[in-house]
Order: C-alpha cells, then structure tokens, then sequence
C-alpha cells in the first residue's frame, strides 16, 4: 500500500528525506546530534507526509508524555476559566498537551488521590486552588513530576499566586483613607478549593484595622454561602440591624460584592452615599458596575505557572522551592466614599447653617 493511503511511517520519512530511521528519530526527538541541514530536511519531509511521533513511542524513549496535567475543584469560575485560557496557549505552542482532572466532591477527591491517574499520564502537575490535608500534600511530593501549586502558597513547594494578604489590606486601607470606621467584611464559605484566598482576605482585613488603630468588631464580620441571594440578604441584614450600622462594607469577591449591591439598593440604602462596597478580583462585571475592587490577572497566574511548570520539567536542577507572588492593585470606582454625616449630626448642621443666615 503507498504511504498516501496508510498512515506514514519513519521510514517514510526517512526514505522521503534521504536519511536513515534513527536520525529521523533524533531529529524529532529534538537530539542536538543532527545537523541544521539534515534537520531541516527531514522536518519538510514530516510536514509533506503529515507525520508525527506518537506520545507513547515517544515517551518509551524520553520517559516524557508531553502532557501537563491540572488538577481544578471546579471549572464554574471566572477565575479558572482565565488562568486555563492562558496557560493552554503557552504548553500548546512548547509541543505539550492539557489534561485537567476536575474533582468536585469528595467521592471523586478520594479516588484522585487513592489512584493518583497523574503519576502515569503527565510530566507535571498544576493544583489549583486546593486546600490539601497533610496526607494529600504529601501524596503528591512523592508522584514522581513536579507539582506546581497555584493560586495558593504552599511552604517549600512551587507556587503561583497573589499576596492575598496585601491585596485585602489595599481595600481596608482605602475604606480607612475615606474616613471609614465601621467596615464589615463579608465572605463566602463553603466554595470548593477557594478557602484559602478567603482566609487570607480575611487576616488582610483584620491586620489593616489593627495598624489604623481600629478595634475589630466581630460582629462586622459576616458570611454567606456562595451564589445565594437570601444568604447575602441575610448577611446584609445581619449587619444593618446592628446598633451601629458599618458605613462600608468590603466583599472578598467582585460577585459577592455586586450581591450586596444589589441587596442594598432594595431596600433603598444608596451605595456608596449611605454604605461603600468594595470589591476584589476585577471581573469584567466590577467595570460594568463601576465597582472599587482589588485587581488580580488570573490570566497572568495561568502564564506564570504554565512557564514555571515547563522550567521544571526540561531542568531537573531547578529550584522546586521556588515561589513567584504577583501583585494585586487598587481600582477605585464609583462604589466607594467618604461616609456620610450620621442623621443628628447632618441636623445640627443645617441648624447651625441656619442660625449663621
């Protein structure tokens, strides 16, 4: 049969290019003993023939499959959406393959970690946004490939991420900088893999009142189950029955934000004229809405660990300590400012104003 009708072969190749099968196999094998001439000849006549080396023969060669694995609690999210569109792009155009492991429940933890199906399938694992038992962790430094955390530090292991902790005092000093004094923090629980950046949220905030001097009124403090209206609406209710009412509110996530917005403006609290919100992430929504937030790229995060993951696979001798922060920045919008007046103060004013006519 002619190679048109089979699937080509290296020795098509070989014999297409003038040269034997095993310089075929080195030069597609990326072996610096072929030389610039022959090399190029043999990658024309690949190309002419449609050929490609197979992961599996490949890989009994090299010990590589040309695959990166990520392991994700969810692919509903702004975030995860970002970094994957970024990182495939980059390992796509380095000859590699994606393969994603999504485990979104327990059942499915188990079995990841029970049978490991990275260890045989990929040269290095992305974790994203996962809060690891000891057990866990420990499970993965023995996989045998680099394992790159993301979105997450995790001490003496490769990580990607934003200093959550700076990023939430930015927001809680900017609230303090307009003259707020009683400013919740408002978080979701109960989102799969994303604990981690709320905690860290939440220590930013509590460290930004410490150092302005603020005393920390827990009951400014209030949580709410992700993407649930009545949970927000009971959160917000929570806050604005208190004694004393917070003049700003500061919500770890651009969503949960644009929820407490929208719980406000029903009953008819004008933001930022009564109560401030301010956000964090920089979604596409916060520009819509013209919400002050906290910017982060998971965009960039996703390029910065697709890059950190293909250092480590081709340099064994490289720092697998190694930890790259981005930074986060300010966006101040329409949804914050100096707090108003309270009432009996306002009404003193106006009659002081009057008596001064």
């Amino acid at each position: 049969m002619p190679p048109a009708q089979r699937h080509p072969t290296m020795a098509d190749v070989a014999q297409r290019a003038g040269v034997s099968t095993s310089t075929v196999s080195r030069t597609l094998r990326g072996l610096s003993t072929v030389s610039p001439e022959v090399r190029a000849r043999v990658e024309e006549a690949a190309r002419e023939l449609n050929f490609a080396v197979s992961r599996q023969a490949a890989s009994l060669v090299t010990g590589r499959t040309g695959t990166v694995a990520v392991l994700v609690p969810t692919l509903n999210s702004w975030f995860m959406g970002a970094a994957l569109s970024s990182l495939a792009p980059l390992l796509r155009a380095a000859g590699m393959d994606l393969n994603v492991y999504m485990v979104g429940d327990l059942a499915a933890r188990t079995a990841f970690f029970d049978r490991l199906p990275a260890r045989r399938n990929a040269d290095a694992l992305l974790v994203f946004c996962f809060d690891l038992t000891d057990e866990e962790t420990t499970r993965l430094d023995n996989i045998g490939m680099p394992v790159i955390y993301v979105s997450q530090h995790v001490e003496g292991r490769p990580s990607v991420y934003v200093d959550d902790v700076a990023g939430a005092c930015k927001a809680t000093r900017h609230l303090i900088n307009l003259g707020h004094r009683r400013i919740a923090f408002a978080y979701t629980v109960g989102v799969r893999g994303f604990s981690f950046s709320s905690r860290e949220r939440l220590l930013g905030y509590r460290q930004a009142l410490a150092e302005a001097g603020i005393p920390l009124d827990e009951d400014l403090v209030v949580t709410t189950p992700p993407r649930d209206k009545r949970g927000t609406t009971q959160a917000v209710g929570n806050l604005l029955s208190l004694r004393e009412p917070p003049t700003a509110i500061f919500a770890e996530q651009d969503e949960l934000a644009a929820s407490v917005i929208s719980t406000l403006r029903t009953v008819q609290i004008e933001v930022p004229e009564r109560i401030s919100v301010l956000g964090f992430d920089d979604q596409l929504m916060a520009e819509w809405l013209d919400l002050s937030t906290v910017a982060q790229s998971p965009s960039d995060i996703g390029r910065e660990a697709a890059e950190l993951a293909l250092e480590l696979i081709n340099d064994p001798e490289a720092d697998r300590g190694r930890h790259i922060v981005l930074p986060t920045h300010l966006i101040p919008r329409g949804t914050t400012a100096p707090p108003s007046a309270p009432q009996g103060e306002r009404q003193a004013n106006g009659h002081a104003e009057g008596r001064r006519v």
